[in-house]
């Protein structure tokens, strides 16, 4: 602005440096009367006047530069005239950007909503997890309350008050586990642990005697679970045999496993190898249906084998995962029928070879000791690889499962405590001692 300014004044000076000029000229070349020559002054004086444009021209407006024009250059008067503007003009930006904008609050780095997101479904998914295991052990413990009943609060009132391990006190302990059906040889084997405790007098109280019986079980139903996984075969589909007396809940089971083996995205089959009973077929249907699995069956009385041997053939036509077989129930005295089985067995096998790859006995949990007697003689016809206890809900006896892994030496795969789908519950040694010995008065294990 200045530089136009001092180019305007400068142009100025040369118009009346010429006016002058030709003033003089007139003067020496015409003489001016009195009257003339103040005319002609007042005149030269008029035109020397800048104009009211020339005078105060506006702050916007800029003369165009012609080409070949030189800008003159500013001095450094000029310069120093111009740097307060500029550093005021700084300045208030600098006060400006002292505050965040909008903009610049959108640069702040922020975690990133997915990584919010997974942090808050992991722990959520966590959460319910240890929410769900809480309520599972919460369901076992109440439908085991009336084998806690005549065991495990049976034992504390018996040590309640009790400051030393006598004789009378192991006496009736002994009875105790009788009662709660843990059987005679399991239960003199938990006795003699509990007198060499005492006797090298690593035991001083009932209540570490009872911490000490809790300890023995677990080890008595954790010496099987190495042999307790289902191992699946490399080809073809695994086979479940399911055998067991009349009215233990066979049919039942099966469409529970059958559930359980959907849930891990297996193919099922269901088999009516139970051609006796009116109302097996139809009882494997309805599971059938609930499921949404295939069930092969014949006419009533047909032969159980040939039952079986097509419903392989189609399983291998068909590649599915799992076949679950039904057999009719049968007393564990009938040796005509335990030989059925044995047939049934023999065509499976020259079917598919290795299969049957899981004979399944059910036994009923209320039948007590008697269910060891099934064990026996059944596994002696057919081979039993895994045992589901039924109704554990509905007895007292639940100490037949620390007997049966004590005597047997056979995989508990499966445990009942309900009627519901979800009630059927893969069996967990520590689990099962921990909700066995719930203590009703701390709520502790």
């Amino acid at each position: 602005m200045l530089g136009w300014f001092k180019k305007k004044f400068r142009k100025q000076e040369d118009t009346a440096a010429e006016k002058e000029a030709v003033i003089g000229e007139l003067r020496t070349d015409t003489p001016f009367s009195e009257h003339e020559q103040p005319e002609k002054e007042a005149e030269a004086a008029e035109e020397q006047r800048p104009t009211p444009a020339e005078e105060a021209p506006p702050a916007e407006s800029t003369e165009a530069v012609l080409p070949g024009d030189v800008l003159p250059e500013i001095t450094e008067a000029e310069r120093e005239l111009t740097e307060p503007e500029q550093t005021e003009q700084i300045e208030q930006i600098e006060q400006v950007e002292e505050v965040p904008s909008a903009d610049e609050k959108a640069d702040i780095p922020i975690p990133a909503a997915s990584d919010h997101l997974k942090i808050v479904n992991e722990s959520e998914v966590q959460a319910a997890k240890e929410k769900n295991k809480k309520s599972l052990f919460a369901r076992l413990t109440e439908r085991l309350s009336k084998t806690r009943e005549s065991f495990t609060y049976q034992i504390d009132a018996l040590f309640l008050g009790k400051r030393v391990i006598d004789a009378e006190l192991l006496d009736d302990l002994e009875e105790i586990l009788i009662t709660a059906d843990l059987g005679v040889e399991t239960t003199m084997d938990l006795i003699e642990y509990a007198r060499r405790k005492v006797k090298r007098n690593e035991l001083s109280d009932p209540d570490s005697l009872k911490k000490a019986l809790k300890k023995k079980i677990k080890a008595f139903m954790t010496d099987n679970e190495t042999d307790a996984t289902l191992v699946m075969p490399d080809t073809g589909p695994f086979v479940i045999m399911v055998i067991g007396v009349n009215g233990v809940g066979k049919t039942t089971t099966i469409g529970k496993i059958a559930h359980k083996f959907q849930q891990t995205g297996n193919s099922v089959m269901l088999v009516a190898g139970d051609t006796f009973r009116a109302a097996a077929v139809a009882q494997l249907k309805v599971w059938g249906e609930r499921n949404k699995v295939e069930v092969v069956a014949h006419k009533e009385g047909a032969d159980p084998s040939s039952v079986v041997f097509d419903a392989l053939g189609i399983a291998l036509a068909k590649k599915i995962d799992v076949v679950l077989v039904d057999t009719a129930g049968r007393l564990h005295t009938n040796s005509n029928l335990m030989e059925e089985l044995k047939k049934i067995r023999r065509v499976m096998a020259k079917k598919l070879p290795g299969a049957p790859h899981e004979v399944m006995l059910v036994i009923d949990a209320t039948t007590g000791q008697n269910g060891i007697s099934q064990a026996k003689l059944f596994h002696e016809a057919v081979g039993v690889t895994g045992i589901t206890l039924t109704k554990l809900d509905g007895t007292s006896k639940g100490g037949i499962v620390a007997n049966i892994c004590k005597v047997m030496k056979i995989p508990i795969r499966f445990i009942g405590i309900g009627e519901q789908l979800d009630d059927l519950r893969d069996f967990e040694a520590e689990e099962f001692v921990d909700a066995l010995f719930h203590s009703r008065a701390s709520g502790e294990n």
